[in-house]
């Protein structure tokens, strides 16, 4: 499951167990984008408190989320 079709086919259907695991697929897709689109932001000079506003969390949250990957070079 990949696509945003497959994602709302999988929603939307019959099967609670297959909505269930599409909706998890959805939050480790959007994990992944927000670590790779705060890593680009951090690259390129934004500050913790910008990107925590952003994210519509505290400063203290988002880098203790995220501070690691920087750190570890992104990966």
């Amino acid at each position: 499951m990949g696509s945003l079709s497959e994602f709302s086919k999988a929603v939307d259907g019959e099967d609670p167990v297959a909505a269930l695991a599409a909706v998890a697929a959805l939050r480790r897709l959007l994990e992944e984008l927000e670590a790779a689109h705060v890593i680009e932001a951090r690259a390129q000079g934004s500050s913790w408190e910008v990107i925590a506003a952003a994210l519509g969390v505290r400063r203290q949250t988002a880098h203790r989320k995220h501070a690691h990957r920087i750190i570890d070079g992104g990966s």
